[in-house]
């Protein structure tokens, strides 16, 4: 399958998932991270604003950054690469390219993810065998994957169905070592 046909699919399933369901989805993906020692101990996590029918991160943004957690969300740069700023309350965001909420803190650079101990990415499908990660399809994430070093967790969130056999991979494709879904935490790389 194609990464169009597949993207087309996986949207159109979001599409169906109701209000309740999200809402239970993002409590169940935000406590199994949150129960994780090495998202206990990460003084800097790099996270991102969910929007739509993602996996909500609000709450686990907020729950970080409660806990003492630097918090840096992407700011999506006009070369589709991402700069980061850090999250200091919710009253620190506003609305960005495609209305997107981003931190209105100085921007960091696109470096800025280097630093960080964890790093929590959008996915709409994630490869159980290998890792790959199947994003939107502007590469903003794969690009900010490359700079993450190699011990640290990357983690993509998940819906249940979503961590599948098969994700069409081109070389540019980053890996991501961790899968968080409603039911399931798994270990990919």
């Amino acid at each position: 399958m194609d990464k169009m046909k597949l993207r087309r699919e996986l949207l159109a399933a979001r599409g169906f998932l109701s209000p309740e369901q999200l809402r239970v989805n993002a409590a169940k993906v935000r406590e199994t991270l949150l129960d994780q020692p090495w998202a206990q101990m990460a003084g800097l996590v790099a996270c991102y604003w969910s929007t739509g029918a993602e996996p909500e991160t609000h709450g686990l943004v907020f729950a970080l950054w409660k806990h003492g957690a630097t918090v840096i969300l992407p700011v999506l740069r006009e070369d589709d690469d991402l700069d980061w700023a850090v999250y200091d309350g919710p009253d620190t965001l506003a609305p960005g390219r495609f209305g997107i909420m981003e931190p209105v803190d100085t921007r960091r650079g696109v470096d800025a993810i280097r630093t960080a101990a964890l790093v929590i990415v959008p996915a709409l499908a994630v490869d159980r065998k290998s890792g790959v990660r199947l994003g939107r399809g502007g590469g903003s994430y794969d690009r900010a994957l490359a700079r993450v070093g190699p011990n640290v967790p990357t983690v993509a969130l998940l819906h249940d169905g979503e961590l599948i056999d098969d994700v069409p991979a081109e070389p540019h494709d980053q890996r991501v070592r961790w899968a968080v879904t409603p039911r399931e935490l798994t270990r990919l790389m």
